[in-house]
């Protein structure tokens, strides 16, 4: 048994059996997590969207389509990156399917080396999205802290205005901006005025 982290995990979906036999053998043995679907619907009730993953989905199978899944989890904003399985018959389909943001397309039967460098480069997208998810929801979390009246002065800070502006703005006192301004450093942690910009801008619809 590999003692090697896994490098992520690889969803297939194919109703060809022997199709997802061979992708788990292939991509198990360079050490992804593999899980296997023989359907559109079965993928769909057992999608963990916090995972780091990628899915290698056929184009046409039994029930819905690969085109169908697609536009499932398009509906589900999912950053999930795909690559799909096509026939030659099926190339003008799958270039639909990248002008929807789909990574790429290989057709059968397909080259090992070329599907694996395709998967890492899915992970790669999968991470990099996973981690901004992850400081997104940090940094609404922190936001979500503030009261409305920390809210609104929050939002002049960062449009640069000063604390006499931000009193006539509001119609507050100087001190009671002050005070509004050392509770919001506070309440989202932040040591300077750059680290609350930084927070505030990084969720500027919110603010």
């Amino acid at each position: 048994m590999s003692l090697i982290p896994k490098k992520g995990t690889v969803y297939v979906v194919d109703d060809d059996e022997a199709v997802r036999d061979s992708l788990q053998w292939l991509l198990e043995g360079k050490d992804y997590r593999v899980k296997c679907f023989d359907s559109a619907e079965a993928f769909l009730s057992r999608f963990d969207p916090r995972e780091v993953a990628c899915l290698i989905a056929d184009i046409r199978m039994d029930g819905m389509t690969g085109l169908e899944l697609q536009d499932r989890l398009l509906e589900r904003k999912s950053p999930l990156p795909i690559v799909f399985i096509t026939g030659h018959g099926d190339v003008p389909m799958a270039v639909t399917t990248m002008k929807k943001g789909a990574e790429d397309f290989i057709e059968k039967p397909f080259k090992e080396d070329e599907l694996v460098t395709l998967v890492e480069r899915m992970l790669d997208r999968a991470r990099s999205s996973f981690s901004h998810h992850q400081e997104q929801a940090s940094r609404d979390a922190l936001l979500a802290r503030l009261t409305t009246r920390e809210a609104q002065v929050l939002e002049r800070i960062v449009a640069g205005r000063l604390n006499k502006q931000i009193a006539d703005d509001l119609g507050i006192s100087i001190k009671t901006v002050e005070a509004h301004r050392a509770n919001i450093m506070e309440k989202l942690n932040a040591n300077t005025v750059a680290d609350l910009l930084k927070i505030a801008l990084g969720a500027a619809a919110k603010v």
